[in-house]
């Protein structure tokens, strides 16, 4: 079937306070693209304030006019959340769809939710943006009918008390329904806290590549798994929050995480409604934060990430900066530099490396040792086999001689059962 494109103009207010206005024009006609529109014309409007009715000014409104009737555009994105009287008398002046960054992002992330959690989520976040703006429209449609009273109110303000009614009444259910979800999440993180299974989130800008990398991790450690997540180059493809066990070669196991990712001004409704998906970033016990360093744009990306870290409170937890892309810069790589590695999770290269980061980060916990297993304690041995990295193993007339790495709480739950050396 033949995609149909809607045409837009986008619009935004460059604040004397906003110094990345440029970049966030730039990514609103990204998102615009994400949802089928392609945008035909852009105007801007430098002041110190945004104006309180209509967003722009009555100068700009005209040139908008003037813009739209030359591209034919059906549709005016604007670059911030507007209020309801604002889209309202947009609307009236312009003739034309007004919609706002905040409804273009929500109708992406409904676009792009596969799980039913995922759909709840942003059902929920749809929903609680319609509400004050249902709420806004009262005065208009109240005047509809005439006189005081119950009787005599408009219909118009009588159909949207029933609106609003069956929106909150929705809003309910569906958070009811995640609520179930959400517990049971709850008690797989538990569970994973008792197998004191290290959990490793992978966070950053969205279309960075974290969910390739997660693919990578997987190909070079897991390859018979065949648990591979979806990846595609565009914004939002993964909503998800996908968990993989990875096992490394020394017998070290750690989990995985893939979130959702981040964008400048991420609406709050969306914040909110996926909170108990980003709580998996809040629980870690380490970030992986993937930046795209082939945009130009990356250091602005690393901050609004580092900024939505903060608004989660998950900017406590220590955090590996993977600078994915890297064979599309001129920055050398494979390497290491501190706590940042340079790497390439397309051409699978700067994986061991960032392996290298995880161990030194994560299995501080780790004892070097040597231990005697009396025989009659073989089931030891096989869990040491299990659970440890066995260096090398001897058959002595009193037991089992062992030289391994093993967690040091395995050592001390079992010092007792060892023969001394």
């Amino acid at each position: 079937m033949e995609q149909h494109y809607e045409k837009a103009i986008i619009i935004g207010v460059n604040l004397i306070s906003r110094p990345d206005f440029l970049y966030s024009m730039q990514e609103l006609s990204n998102l615009a693209a994400a949802c089928n529109m392609v945008v035909v014309g852009e105007l801007s409007q430098k002041v110190a304030r945004v104006n309180p009715s209509h967003y722009i000014g009555t100068g700009k409104i005209q040139e908008l006019c003037v813009l739209i009737t030359e591209k034919d555009a059906s549709v005016v994105i604007c670059n911030d959340e507007l209020t309801p009287s604002q889209i309202r008398n947009l609307e009236s002046s312009l003739d034309c769809k007004v919609i706002d960054r905040t409804i273009l992002i929500l109708a992406i992330f409904g676009e792009r939710a596969q799980t039913r959690e995922a759909q709840l989520q942003v059902e929920v976040a749809q929903l609680q943006y319609m509400l004050p703006r249902l709420v806004g429209l009262r005065e208009s449609l109240g005047r509809q009918g005439g006189g005081a009273g119950l009787k005599n109110r408009g219909s118009g303000e009588t159909k949207l008390e029933l609106d609003r009614r069956k929106i909150e009444d929705r809003i309910t259910s569906l958070q009811s329904e995640l609520e179930k979800l959400v517990a049971r999440r709850q008690t797989q993180r538990k569970q994973r806290r008792k197998n004191e299974v290290p959990v490793i989130c992978l966070v950053g800008y969205t279309n960075a590549g974290k969910s390739s990398l997660l693919n990578a991790m997987i190909e070079l450690y897991n390859p018979r798994a065949l648990k591979q997540v979806f990846t595609k180059d565009m914004l939002f493809a993964t909503l998800e929050t996908s968990v993989r066990s990875i096992s490394l070669p020394d017998r070290k196991t750690f989990l995985l995480t893939d979130t959702v990712g981040f964008v400048s001004q991420l609406p709050h409704h969306l914040v909110k409604a996926f909170r108990s998906t980003l709580e998996e970033v809040t629980e870690a016990d380490l970030l992986i934060h993937v930046v795209d360093i082939a945009n130009p744009e990356y250091a602005q990306h690393i901050n609004v990430t580092n900024d939505t870290l903060k608004e989660l409170g998950a900017d406590h937890i220590p955090i590996i900066y993977a600078y994915n892309k890297s064979d599309l810069t001129e920055h050398v790589y494979p390497r290491i530099e501190d706590d940042h590695v340079y790497l390439s999770a397309e051409l699978n290269r700067g994986i061991e490396e960032l392996t290298q980061l995880i161990r030194e980060r994560i299995f501080q916990n780790y004892v070097q040792c040597e231990i005697i297993i009396p025989y009659e304690q073989s089931r030891l041995v096989a869990y040491f086999n299990e659970h440890a990295h066995i260096q090398s193993t001897n058959y002595e007339p009193n037991g089992t001689r062992l030289t391994l790495e093993c967690r040091v709480s395995d050592y001390e739950q079992y010092r007792d059962v060892f023969l001394q050396l």
